[in-house]
């Protein structure tokens, strides 16, 4: 990840030693493992959502590519691969489905 040898380490050590002291060097170190670790926490996690997102889209594609063919071209399997797709996505969007305009009016206890 960075080009930093040997050499160039201890005078980043020396350097630190100097300008902040034995007793807070320690302790310096330390929030900049933690620092780097949550960098590299944060990283990783941007990266698996990005990879994510990549294999949807890649299966959106090839279902649209699928659409495309005469379905009578396809296997038999692949009919059935597309079917669930299908039922999978329009699972995945009723939840989100707009609710009703005039929602059903309770009945107030004084009427």
């Amino acid at each position: 990840m960075f080009d930093i040898g040997f050499w160039e380490l201890i005078l980043i050590a020396v350097l630190g030693l100097l300008v902040l002291g034995p007793e807070r060097l320690p302790a310096a170190l330390r929030s900049f493992q933690r620092m780097l670790a949550g960098v590299k926490a944060y990283g990783s996690k941007v990266q698996a959502e990005l990879n994510h997102e990549l294999r949807i889209k890649e299966l959106h594609d090839h279902l649209a590519q699928a659409e495309q063919l005469n379905p009578e071209q396809l296997s038999p399997e692949l009919q059935r691969s597309i079917a669930e797709l299908k039922n999978a996505a329009a699972a995945v969007q009723r939840p989100y489905a707009k609710a009703p305009d005039n929602p059903s009016k309770e009945p107030k206890d004084g009427d």
